[in-house]
């Protein structure tokens, strides 16, 4: 699957790609996971977010993810809201999605390491992009997660 990256700050979204993004986050993370959580949290626009939106030859938005800079969440820099939509899973977005995170939080970030908080279930994946277990599983939202740490 060819998709197309767009590395964006809040300010730079248009309404539609802000729609697009959120309607990803909303169908993968609240409707298909059943998990009822407080999806707006402040972080979007924060001046130094970085959203990073795939999008497919309709434009439609099928992969995002929200890197965030250090001591947002973590002391670290950060990447989460990683999400893929069904008619993009299997053809390799997810694995192209984290690579151009990363590259985000390197290139912005340059002297931070990467922490994220990982659905357990994901844990290898994220193994595969380097990430490391620094924590016991915990429950947020009612679902296993684990915090991952990326050195470099």
């Amino acid at each position: 699957m060819t998709l197309e990256w767009l590395d964006l700050g809040f300010s730079e979204l248009t309404l539609e790609q802000l729609y697009g993004l959120l309607q990803l986050r909303v169908d993968v993370f609240v409707v298909e996971q059943n998990c009822p959580y407080p999806e707006l949290d402040g972080k979007d626009k924060h001046p130094q977010t970085r959203h990073l939106l795939g999008q497919d030859e309709l434009g439609n938005i099928v992969a995002y993810s929200r890197v965030l800079a250090p001591r947002i969440s973590y002391p670290q820099a950060s990447i989460g809201r990683v999400a893929v939509a069904k008619s993009a899973r299997g053809h390799g977005a997810a694995n192209q999605l984290m690579q151009a995170a990363i590259a985000i939080a390197k290139q912005h970030w340059p002297n931070d390491n990467i922490q994220i908080g990982a659905q357990d279930y994901l844990r290898h994946f994220y193994q595969q992009h380097g990430f490391v277990v620094n924590s016991d599983v915990y429950l947020e939202d009612g679902i296993e997660h684990l915090d991952m740490l990326l050195i470099y």
